[in-house]
């Protein structure tokens, strides 16, 4: 429990400093999103305190202290803690793994299914009311990337997905995730076993021996590929953006475009909706 307070405290540090760097610059958007990250690693640190401290004599009250202290940061805000950490659009099981390994998170796949469509109701119902919202990445058709969740306030290219972003992303969290392992004096095991599984994946990242992976070696070997890709992607990116500003309301920047099939689907099934009533009125 302390080492975890320890390294929320350091990260709630850290972001208070690039708060402070972002406001001097004037940066506002910057400002905003580390912010954001702030309160959120702040609702962690509470949440850890209450766990901690919450009365153990069983009876007390109605709910076991464990699942009272768990509400404090909600499914909502800890995806966003994962993806701020990330720095990429993800998919479910790495967001959970991350939440996981470095946040003490209460994560499961399931939870995250319907998360987006909620966000964009939300943000219909209410425009730029939230301080962020959990959104979608966008393909080269402008349309929501299946699984991939990300955050509003990133800019707009490092939302897009061309052709060569699921492998910069993926290089992108497993560098986030060997810093965030390489900061911690005595790292979690799913921390370590999160970096080993990502390591694999990356040419050069893993030594001869079976040991828990170097983070600076991991570092240098995902940093030694982006290079090869990252002029490319960035082109690409900045290309999809263009389109994105030019074509896209607010509500299709952040949550995508319908596809056509998407449109067919649904005049498919008002067309059923309508027969139905149409059948039962003729009766």
């Amino acid at each position: 429990m302390s080492d975890r307070l320890d390294d929320l405290e350091r990260r709630i540090d850290t972001l208070r400093a690039g708060v402070r760097r972002a406001m001097r610059a004037r940066d506002s958007a910057t400002a905003r999103t580390l912010r954001a990250e702030l309160r959120t690693a702040e609702r962690a640190w509470d949440s850890l305190v209450s766990s901690d401290t919450a009365d153990p004599t069983p009876g007390t009250h109605d709910e076991p202290a464990p699942a009272r202290s768990a509400r404090l940061v909600t499914v909502r805000e800890q995806v966003h803690q994962a993806l701020a950490m990330l720095g990429a659009p993800a998919q479910a099981r790495l967001v959970v793994a991350v939440s996981d390994a470095f946040f003490h998170g209460t994560l499961r796949s399931p939870q995250l299914t319907s998360l987006r469509r909620d966000e964009e109701r939300s943000f219909k119902g209410s425009p730029y009311n939230r301080p962020y919202y959990l959104c979608a990445a966008l393909t080269d058709r402008l349309s929501p990337a299946r699984g991939l969740l990300a955050v509003s306030t990133w800019p707009v290219e490092r939302r897009m997905v061309g052709p060569l972003s699921p492998r910069v992303d993926f290089l992108t969290c497993a560098t986030r995730v060997a810093e965030e392992v390489g900061r911690l004096p005595f790292p979690f095991p799913e921390a370590v076993r999160l970096l080993a599984r990502m390591s694999r994946n990356i040419p050069g990242a893993t030594g001869a021996d079976l040991g828990p992976p170097d983070p600076g070696r991991v570092i240098d070997a995902a940093g030694t590929e982006l290079r090869v890709h990252a002029g490319r992607d960035t082109r690409d990116r900045a290309e999809l953006a263009e389109r994105a500003a030019s074509q896209l309301n607010d509500v299709a920047r952040l949550f995508g475009a319908a596809t056509l099939s998407t449109i067919m689907n649904r005049e498919q099934d008002t067309d059923v909706r309508t027969g139905a009533r149409t059948t039962r009125g003729s009766r």
